[in-house]
């Protein structure tokens, strides 16, 4: 997907939070005009490891938390990993077991806003994390959701995850198609090709794919994708 560069400018947001990022490439910039849009909904967002939708997502949320103080964040992840040893064997309570999931969250919001700012976002309540398989029967309203490794999400969990969404809030779901752990039953990709069209354009759905020549964290990391990509994705 391309937006018209130049075209279209990236909405001016008020700003309560120094929020921070790196110099953003011409295709982040197309992301985040889209993320701010307040007509934009839902966002699909794919891309292989290293590419920044999470990244993009999670500034884009922040962005959307520092203009208006009444809107909370919400992270969801799965259970499903793609390690030996799964959620119900690791010790603890249940925030216990999905705090390890966190990870790549916490790591951007350290980067990205100073401890202070964290820090009174987590005293406000305004950062929530959740496994997916805790959702149903919620009702979002004032809020911004980042659902991470998408991919890993059966299209019933996926039905449950945007059927969740109410007033006012934001919907980034956040999937790589090369990295499922869950044997076929991923339902990302079909969600994507259901409201990849224009009519959902028109409501507000839309996808956005990063590529591997978005791939920002390393050289070795582009090639080892496009040697992936013609193994598992041949035309």
């Amino acid at each position: 997907m391309s937006l018209k560069k130049n075209k279209i400018k990236i909405p001016v947001l008020k700003q309560t939070l120094s929020v921070h990022s790196k110099r953003l490439t011409s295709k982040q910039k197309d992301f985040l005009r889209l993320s701010l849009d307040a007509k934009t909904n839902i966002i699909f967002i794919s891309g292989p490891a290293g590419s920044t939708k999470t990244y993009m997502a999670v500034y884009a949320a922040l962005r959307w938390l520092s203009s208006q103080e009444d809107l909370d964040l919400i992270y969801v992840r799965t259970i499903i990993e793609s390690g030996e040893r799964n959620m119900g064997a690791l010790p603890g309570t249940a925030d216990e077991k999905f705090d390890p999931y966190l990870t790549p969250l916490n790591d951007k919001l350290d980067e990205m806003i100073n401890r202070a700012d964290l820090e009174d976002l987590r005293r406000g309540g305004r950062l929530i994390a959740a496994p997916i398989n805790y959702l149903r029967g919620a009702d979002w309203k004032d809020k911004i959701i980042i659902a991470d490794e998408a991919q890993n999400f059966t299209a019933k969990e996926l039905i449950t995850l945007i059927t969740r969404l109410g007033s006012r809030s934001k919907l980034f779901i956040c999937g790589d198609f090369l990295q499922p752990d869950i044997n076929g039953r991923t339902g990302f990709k079909t969600l994507v090709d259901i409201f990849n069209d224009e009519e959902s354009k028109a409501r507000g759905v839309h996808y956005f794919e990063f590529t591997k020549d978005d791939i920002l964290r390393s050289e070795i990391l582009k090639f080892i994708i496009e040697k992936l990509e013609k193994k598992f994705f041949k035309n």
